[in-house]
């Protein structure tokens, strides 16, 4: 049984291949990990149903139990609010849920519209940048610490830990970045003991010392989780989302004309081009079919989000951007108990970002052929690894510039 997703080429480009799989079937047996067989969901209507589905479990530890890992995760990056069911997972989730309502996200966005201004503000109007680098990745890494209360000093560690986190194939690497990460927020949550402040994590804080709803492996793992997936996700979300409108020049007119449609393209954006592809681990607790396929019980599922966004049978012409198109229904921050809680605030900050840029850049374009451009080494978030830009409005072809680091040079 051969798996397309271990190709080289899926990094760069995965819709064919998952749009031959679903062809065939939305649901399929794949190779899993350590040799144990898993099952690959690429449908709309199936990846939704198994999305909402109470018997697909997300809790690792029960279906690792005897299995012998040899994994070595810390336990507070191992058994994350993602990583566990109901009740324990709805208590987990109620506790963050207030920080990233629409209301709370309203009270950020000056903030967000400050720090976007401040780094576009080092990108000279001439050149080559890497959007990626310049502010993809520090304008959510800025505002996730910043609500969490992670000093400056750390920040920069914190995304290279981040980073290591999601990287394919080096479970050493990944299982060092998992206890660097619980390390740096035991001492932090430690220090704001001492010292408190007003941020997320401190009443976080006070909800586990003052009535005991967390315990203290909770409170580090929902801090790990919280910045991790509080910028991975959208970082990788604004690197696809500019990518597609670069190369959709009619898109990227429209919205340059007339930059109080991008809220409403956002869904769209987001559906062409999902940041998260596959959706984390889940296994079922007994048999399931989806889509006419049986899946037994025991069995890995992995939930390609970004398949079920290319859906001809949910998204008629799913390989076209469409910014007419309603794409409400996208999977991209998945659906269910599990639907990402940091939603809202992603979205505001895809939109301030791509707002800001196109006002102030509006001859912004690729300054590398598209099919150079590396894509992250990972398969279960999807964004480009680096995205060099040119600045220079209007003008005729220009020599490629240099990246470095994230530093322009022209």
């Amino acid at each position: 049984m051969t798996d397309p997703t271990q190709e080289p080429r899926f990094l760069q480009d995965p819709y064919p291949a998952y749009a031959a799989m679903r062809s065939i079937s939305p649901v399929r047996p794949v190779p899993g990990s350590g040799g144990r067989p898993g099952y690959l969901v690429t449908g709309y209507a199936e990846a939704r149903e198994a999305l909402g589905d109470a018997r697909l479990s997300k809790d690792t530890t029960a279906f690792f139990a005897g299995k012998g890992s040899r994994r070595r995760l810390h336990p507070a990056a191992a058994r994350t609010m993602l990583a566990v069911d109901p009740p324990q997972h709805t208590r987990l989730r109620t506790l963050v849920t207030k920080a990233f309502a629409t209301g709370a996200v309203a009270r950020l966005r000056p903030f967000i519209a400050r720090v976007t201004d401040e780094l576009l503000d080092q990108w000279p109007a001439g050149g080559t940048f890497d959007f990626v680098a310049g502010l993809a990745v520090p304008l959510p890494v800025i505002v996730i610490c910043e609500l969490l209360g992670v000093p400056q000093a750390d920040r920069h560690d914190v995304r290279r830990w981040s980073a290591q986190l999601f990287a394919a194939g080096q479970p050493e690497v990944i299982d060092a970045a998992s206890h660097a990460m619980a390390d740096c927020m035991t001492e932090l949550i430690a220090a704001k003991r001492q010292d408190p402040g007003s941020s997320l994590l401190d009443r976080l804080i006070a909800a586990r010392d003052g009535d005991d709803h967390l315990s203290e492996e909770e409170l580090v793992s929902l801090a790990v989780l919280l910045l991790v997936a509080g910028h991975e996700t959208t970082t990788n979300a604004l690197g696809n989302a500019l990518l597609a409108l670069l190369q959709h020049p009619a898109a990227l007119d429209r919205l340059r004309a007339k930059p109080d449609g991008i809220p409403a393209a956002l869904d769209e954006l987001l559906r062409f081009d999902s940041a998260v592809s596959t959706a984390t681990f889940r296994f079922t607790t007994e048999a399931v079919t989806l889509g006419g396929t049986t899946v037994p019980a025991g069995v890995p599922v992995l939930i390609a989000l970004g398949a079920a966004n290319r859906a001809p049978a949910r998204f008629p012409a799913p390989d076209r951007l469409d910014l007419d198109r309603n794409a409400t229904a996208h999977l991209a921050f998945g659906h269910g108990i599990h639907r990402c809680v940091g939603a809202p605030l992603a979205k505001a900050e895809v939109a301030i970002a791509l707002r800001a840029l196109l006002t102030r850049f509006p001859g912004v374009r690729l300054a590398v052929p598209a099919d150079q451009l590396e894509r992250r080494h990972t398969r279960l978030v999807r964004g480009p690894a680096s995205l060099p830009v040119l600045a220079r409005p209007n003008t005729a072809q220009s020599p490629y510039g240099v990246i470095a680091e994230g530093v322009f040079k022209p």
